[in-house]
């Protein structure tokens, strides 16, 4: 199949991943909407940012680990081999819970650490109650995150985007009830603030799960894929090799978020308002992330399956037609940006000062949303071929090694502020977008294959 006739495909495959990760991306957005809209916006936004970024930050990099799940699921699936993906999805439940338990130590670590830093005191006792919130979801998160894999890399992607749609609704609800408090005759919900927006998110959350528990068991019954006769013994070498294909993967999605993290951390020492534009601004980007996001999903499962069938020109069109489409709706998103940012962040507070202070942060983001599509793409289309190692590396270079130093320049040395600091951002994308892209062009040339003529990855 030829790029073209490869677009069809990847955007059906897309489309409700696109949906599904919006909805995911939705409920920070809700989140920082309706505690902006309490009694000092600054402060409620600043310190939902903070527990936010942190959160994010080391869950998705633990979590990032369960993408060794795309190679080997949508290569077994491509292959025919329903078994060996069954017995994948088993040991990825293990490493799930094992990882899940790593993030809950570690969030409850957490406030030990962030009290010292040198913000607001008032910002940090916000986030660690924030955080504290969070934490109750924590199980279901990471089981949701490996059901999904399941299903993905066997197309059935409706159900992920329908769990996430509803998902938003028990989050919007949830956030009326828990953070201004309601009474209902002899009924009385406390107004717990910020708090209660981490509360409705683990409830969300929870749901989520449920919801794809109950998908995964009417599928089954469904296609009989033999999830309910496969052999439940405990294999170590499978268990070995699930976390050192995801492992990279979860690196690379840690350095990425991590950079953010860290700038965040940066403007926070600026004060509540930089901070609070900041963050809105961080909203957009990571909404419109998400479409590339999912594309790059899409991306590694028709990658992956066209390899188990063992049709390399097919991988490469499938990697080239996800890059196109991730660049080209990004390049979209970027114009918005440019056109509406008056709007887009009065959508989020009716305070001037911190519309003012965001404004010019949708402008610099509005520069690297094509090379943002780029690379993420380009990723997902290396996972698929195996190469979890290559966007590790990269963006390692390119935001660390980069893109940090430049900002902290603008940033502090030049007086910018927190634009400054997001022109450091700008230049690490670039670099990311451009390398994995160029990776992605040598890899269709001399390796994909040589990958399709191996047999398929056991234990």
């Amino acid at each position: 199949m030829s790029i073209r006739q490869q677009i069809q495909p990847v955007l059906t495959l897309a489309l409700p991943l696109i949906l599904a990760e919006l909805g995911w991306m939705s409920m920070g957005i809700v989140d920082t909407i309706m505690v902006g809209h309490m009694a000092n916006p600054a402060l409620a936004i600043s310190a939902a940012a903070l527990g936010q970024v942190l959160y994010n930050t080391i869950a998705f990099g633990i979590a990032g680990v369960l993408l060794g799940l795309d190679t080997y699921l949508s290569q077994s699936h491509g292959a025919g081999r329903f078994d060996e993906a069954n017995r994948w999805l088993l040991h990825g439940l293990l490493l799930a819970a094992g990882l899940a338990l790593t993030l809950i130590l570690i969030i409850l670590c957490a406030p030990s650490f962030m009290l010292r830093l040198p913000i607001d005191h008032a910002v940090l006792t916000g986030s660690v109650a924030f955080l504290d919130a969070l934490n109750y979801g924590t199980p279901a998160l990471f089981l949701y995150f490996t059901l999904r894999r399941y299903l993905q890399a066997f197309n059935h992607v409706r159900p992920i985007a329908a769990a996430l749609v509803t998902a938003n609704l028990v989050n919007v609800v949830g956030n009326w009830f828990l953070i201004y408090g309601h009474s209902f005759g002899p009924l009385h919900i406390p107004a717990l603030g910020v708090t209660g927006s981490g509360l409705a998110t683990s409830f969300s959350r929870c749901y989520l799960a449920l919801f794809m528990v109950i998908a995964l068991w009417r599928i089954e019954r469904r296609h009989h894929y033999g999830l309910r006769s496969m052999a439940r013994h405990f294999e170590p070498r499978r268990l070995r090799r699930l976390a050192l294909l995801g492992a990279p993967a979860g690196g690379q999605i840690f350095v990425e978020i991590s950079i953010f993290g860290m700038v965040t951390f940066l403007i926070g020492v600026m004060g509540r308002l930089p901070l609070a534009g900041h963050e809105i601004a961080l909203n957009c980007a990571s909404f419109t992330f998400m479409v590339p996001f999912a594309i790059s999903a899409a991306a590694a499962v028709r990658v992956g399956q066209a390899i188990g069938r063992k049709a390399p020109s097919e991988a490469a069109s499938a990697g080239w037609a996800a890059i196109l489409l991730g660049a080209g709706v990004m390049a979209c998103f970027s114009a918005v940006l440019l056109l509406m940012p008056h709007a887009i962040a009065s959508s989020f507070t009716a305070d001037r000062d911190v519309i003012a202070a965001t404004i010019p942060l949708l402008f610099v983001a509005a520069i690297f949303q094509f090379f943002d599509g780029l690379q993420i793409t380009a990723t997902g289309s290396l996972r698929g071929a195996g190469n979890t190692h290559a966007g590790l590396i990269v963006q390692i270079v390119g935001y660390w090694i980069i893109g940090l130093p430049i900002g902290y320049l603008f940033g502090f040395r030049l007086h910018y502020g927190a634009v400054g600091l997001w022109m450091g951002l700008c230049a690490g994308l670039i670099v990311a977008g451009t390398t994995l892209t160029l990776i992605w062009r040598h890899t269709t040339k001399k390796q994909l294959l040589a990958l399709s003529s191996q047999p398929l990855a056991r234990s």
